[in-house]
């Protein structure tokens, strides 16, 4: 997946937006007003949040998932987009992060969202 895969993918999520909070190289998506998602625009890699358990799951079977860059290591893997992985790997990271993130939002704001998936 290149970025403009990944930022369509995105954006094709309810109550999802995005911007440059960090300087205008690196693309942010959020849902509600939580970062789940974010990449460097010159990068074959993104960020995204991750279960603890399923993070080191991840790292240990695939070498393209390492520890989050510049994030929690803990909360976070960068996962690189260089091919190895398919893009029904890649979807499946990008929505465990984005379902992690919209199901800690508050319940006002969940409800708003899932009003979006109507």
């Amino acid at each position: 997946m290149n970025i403009e895969e990944i930022r369509e993918y995105c954006l094709g999520k309810a109550g999802v937006t995005e911007s440059f909070p960090f300087g205008e190289e690196t693309l942010v998506f959020k849902v509600g007003d939580k970062l789940f998602l974010l990449s460097g625009l010159g990068e074959h890699s993104f960020n995204v949040k991750c279960d603890p358990e399923m993070a080191v799951d991840l790292r240990e079977q695939y070498s393209e998932v390492q520890p989050g860059y510049h994030m929690n290591k803990k909360h976070w893997n960068t996962v690189r987009t260089d091919g190895s992985l398919t893009h029904r790997q890649l979807r499946q990271m990008i929505d465990h992060s984005y379902n992690l993130v919209r199901a800690s939002q508050p319940k006002k704001q969940q409800a708003e969202i899932a009003a979006l998936d109507e």
